[in-house]
């Protein structure tokens, strides 16, 4: 099975990127199943349920986010709805939402970090709590591990390792170069990258972020313009015994 994972997806040019590029790219490589993380997909900032069809629209199965589901009100009651959106699981348990689901065989799981990130349950024993649950079955599980720190991610990667078929990063929205399979057979990477802007600061306009960074006033930013580019782990797991057997860096660029 060939699952895609797409990183942050960001604003008006990250959405018109994806419906671009993903139908070919699935058509190309005989994608199974695409995950796209969505909590940018708004402006920048939060996900909204016409941003969030827009990506469904564009062929995207299962949408996850991470600290910024929250910054649009309107999206909260879809989070409990039979839409395949993802909040992050290590969320206290009576928010809205949930952290996993199961589509085409393949159990999607969202966490968010704590380092750098703000205060919620720890991602680690929540997992732990998870994985009880499905213990007996030997299927795909795909981690969207949307956190700060380097640390965090890495170690993540090796306290799930042969327990998951692969654990990416989003968050950072820089793609890193440590695309690998684990001694256990997970596949990793510490972050996936972005669909946005590459003339941009993690795709907002560098203008207004290097404002805010000499004046330290905080200001809404807007999304960069230009040249996009979309960044993506292509994961090859195998269905039997849910261990990776490939995974492959995908970047392609739009003008």
């Amino acid at each position: 099975m060939k699952i895609l994972a797409i990183g942050d997806i960001i604003g008006k040019p990250g959405r018109n990127a994806v419906k671009e590029i993903l139908p070919a790219l699935c058509d190309e490589h005989n994608i199974d199943l695409v995950v796209g993380n969505g909590e940018n997909a708004a402006g920048g900032l939060g996900l909204t349920p016409s941003t969030a069809e827009d990506l469904f629209d564009s062929g995207i199965d299962v949408i996850t986010t991470g600290n910024h589901i929250w910054a649009h009100s309107d999206i909260i009651p879809y989070l409990d709805s039979e839409l395949a959106i993802l909040r992050p699981l290590n969320y206290p348990p009576m928010n809205p939402g949930r952290g996993y689901l199961l589509k085409n065989n393949v159990l999607i799981v969202n966490l968010v970090g704590r380092v750098f990130m703000g205060h919620v349950d720890c991602p680690f024993r929540a997992m732990d709590q998870l994985l009880v649950e499905f213990e007996h079955k030997s299927i795909p599980i795909i981690v969207d591990f949307h956190a700060e720190a380097t640390s965090e991610k890495v170690a993540m990667g090796r306290y799930l390792d042969g327990r998951v078929s692969a654990v990416v990063g989003t968050h950072t929205h820089v793609g890193t170069a440590d695309a690998h399979i684990l001694p256990g057979g997970t596949a990793y990477v510490t972050d996936i990258g972005m669909v946005g802007p590459i003339d941009s600061v993690i795709g907002d306009d560098p203008d207004s972020v290097i404002k805010r960074f000499l004046t330290q006033i905080p200001s809404r930013l807007s999304v960069g313009k230009g040249t996009v580019s979309f960044d993506a782990i292509l994961v090859e797991v195998d269905e039997k015994t849910g261990k990776a057997v490939g995974i492959q860096r995908i970047r392609k660029v739009v003008d």
